[in-house]
């Protein structure tokens, strides 16, 4: 089997193709990925996406795209830094372009993420994750890391497919908890959310992964889904630094 970037694999059931971008430098500090970053690119042509991905004048890059129809475009090898992130931090991990690996899904941001699409990031992610060692918790949400400046990959992405094949965690409390804004910032930032982030921002980004479609102020679900990702994958239990 023919190999592509970073060793993934060419065949019949798996389209890649080669965009390679400019838009990309070295990782800071020796680090290696140990997160990865799904957003969507907010544009109907995902051909469009991929020549801004690779534009220069654009300053902004990702490892892979992934097409409506299922095909996927290496951009950047993954021991690269490519600029997907931006201004934002998981944990105690300020420099997330570093420590990341960032993978665009072409959707407008309105409409159900394709079949092809999602079946070619079932393929793709095990992959990464098995090559860095990256745990599920760990596969995150742009709108995570900078809560308020992106929302992406929105509240049509379907975080509970991949929970159900392991790559990536979901909160699953069997009651509500007591309702505290004191309680459910703590969890929140023991899981990764930065400190001094508005309560309706944070409840937000929380329920466009966790609690899809829910509107309205805290209440007892909310706080429970924190304390259950707080206690099951908090940050600091892995001592995780910038």
């Amino acid at each position: 089997m023919r190999l592509g970037p970073s060793g993934v694999p060419f065949g019949r059931n798996w389209k890649l193709r080669l965009g390679l971008s400019p838009n990309f430098g070295p990782r800071r500090d020796g680090a290696t990925p140990d997160i990865i970053v799904l957003h969507y690119t907010a544009m109907p042509d995902w051909r469009k996406a991929r020549d801004w991905l690779c534009n220069p004048e654009a300053e902004v890059s990702a490892h892979y795209l992934i097409s409506p129809q299922g095909e996927v475009v290496s951009l950047v090898d993954e021991d690269q830094r490519a600029w997907h992130a931006g201004a934002g931090s998981w944990g105690d991990v300020t420099d997330v372009n570093s420590r990341s690996i960032g993978i665009e899904l072409s959707n407008d941001g309105y409409s159900p993420f394709a079949a092809p699409l999602m079946d070619a990031v079932e393929t793709l992610l095990p992959k990464i994750m098995d090559r860095w060692a990256i745990r599920p918790d760990r596969v995150i949400a742009h709108s995570d890391l900078a809560p308020g400046r992106k929302i992406d990959p929105g509240s049509r992405f379907d975080w509970a497919r991949l929970v159900r094949t392991g790559l990536a965690v979901m909160a699953s409390p069997s009651t509500p908890a007591p309702v505290s804004e004191d309680t459910f910032r703590t969890d929140m930032s023991a899981i990764g959310y930065g400190d001094g982030i508005d309560l309706d921002l944070l409840i937000s980004v929380l329920r466009m992964r966790h609690r899809q479609g829910h509107v309205g102020p805290l209440d007892g679900w909310d706080c429970a889904i924190a304390a259950d990702l707080a206690a099951r994958f908090p940050i600091a239990k892995f001592n995780l630094t910038s």
